[in-house]
């Protein structure tokens, strides 16, 4: 099997709206990063996951969908299925990528507990096969956690092909953060498997925050931060959680970090702690990589905060280390998770691995995923 052109979709910890991006690979080496193109979600809808968030809390088993997450689980893939509708619209004319392959479909994650092996993401692969006429792998954490894994984070297969092709990347090992609701690195020696984990909160306790205290649904470019201060004792608190003290491979819910620590904060100092606490988590994680990284490059929607970045930078040179944003890199940091389902697909596709024992805890390396046929006949596991 060649390359193939296949298009990624990414709904994240944000949860604010749909990230596509479409990609030619062999699901290995070769790498060709095509355009993207992002759908929000309106407030409302927002607010409808939110409400999921906790229905999703009454799950046992992987199929159940207590309260309102069948109907929602359906609103998010018709919504999937429009999107693509728009940007293959909009690909139509373009010679290199007007044709796709297959779909990588995330879905959107509802529950996350690796400690007992269940994790939830909404997104029907069979009615998104049928609508958009084309072939679907989707629920591609399962497989990990049935060999012993944390089903997440499944990017750093993507991050390591990414980091042994571009100019960028002078010498290694070299980190990938990923800052979405939730961070996450992937740490690339020069030869091996990745090592990847979790490292903490990312953007969701600072738009938890100002949503609750400032009415608005994420600190824009660090807009309410830049007039607040850092409260050390705060931030300290944060991080003598045992979540800290673990080492890779590990994962996190989206709610297992609250507010509750930063309760007495002014809206500002609020914002603006939280910024450190991301910054300073992922520093944190330092201590459970093989090596010190020389080069950090920075992806996600905490990019641009610049309070986070500038954390990470001020740590990062007292470490010997440069951060370097993803568009410095030649890269697309609002695409590089919805590149890296699209990557994904075609790995799975061909039985590749998904997963490694230093990114997942997976007893060996697998491969995952389901595959729906847009025929609507059944597909199979991956």
């Amino acid at each position: 099997m060649s390359e193939l052109c296949a298009i990624g979709l990414m709904s994240g910890t944000s949860m604010d709206g749909i990230d596509l991006a479409v990609l030619r690979t062999d699901g290995e080496n070769a790498v060709e990063r095509g355009p993207s193109f992002f759908v929000p979600y309106e407030a409302a809808f927002r607010r409808r996951i939110e409400a999921g968030l906790e229905d999703a809390k009454r799950i046992d088993k992987r199929d159940e969908r207590p309260g309102d997450l069948a109907a929602l689980e359906r609103n998010i893939t018709l919504r999937h299925a429009e999107a693509v509708a728009t940007f293959r619209a909009k690909l139509r004319d373009d010679a290199r990528w007007g044709r796709s392959d297959l779909i990588g479909f995330h879905g959107q994650t509802v529950l996350h507990r690796p400690h007992v092996g269940l994790t939830v993401q909404l997104g029907d692969g069979p009615l998104l096969a049928g609508k958009t006429g084309l072939p679907v792998v989707y629920d591609m954490r399962a497989n990990d956690m049935v060999h012993g894994g944390q089903g997440a984070p499944l990017v750093p297969a993507y991050h390591a092909a990414l980091a042994r092709a571009l100019p960028a990347v002078a010498s290694f090992p070299v980190v990938f953060v990923n800052i979405g609701g939730i961070s996450n690195i992937t740490f690339v020696p020069e030869k091996g498997d990745p090592v990847a984990f979790d490292t903490g909160p990312g953007n969701a306790l600072i738009d938890r925050w100002v949503q609750r205290e400032g009415g608005v649904p994420f600190d824009a470019g660090g807009a309410i931060a830049s007039e607040g201060g850092v409260s050390r004792p705060v931030v300290e608190r944060y991080l003598e959680k045992s979540f800290f003290k673990l080492p890779g491979p590990k994962s996190l819910d989206r709610n297992d970090f609250t507010l509750a620590e930063a309760e007495d904060l002014a809206l500002a100092d609020g914002a603006r702690t939280l910024a450190a606490v991301s910054a300073e988590a992922i520093l944190k994680s330092v201590k459970h990589l093989p090596q010190s990284p020389k080069l950090w490059i920075v992806c996600g929607g905490g990019r641009k905060n610049p309070h986070i970045v500038g954390d990470l930078r001020e740590g990062a040179a007292r470490l010997g280390a440069e951060v370097m944003l993803a568009e410095d890199a030649g890269l697309d940091g609002d695409a590089t998770e919805a590149e890296a389902w699209a990557y994904l697909a075609v790995r799975a596709l061909k039985g590749l691995p998904l997963t490694f024992p230093a990114t997942t805890g997976c007893r060996e390396a697998v491969s995952g995923g389901v595959i729906a046929r847009a025929d609507g006949l059944p597909g199979r596991s991956a």
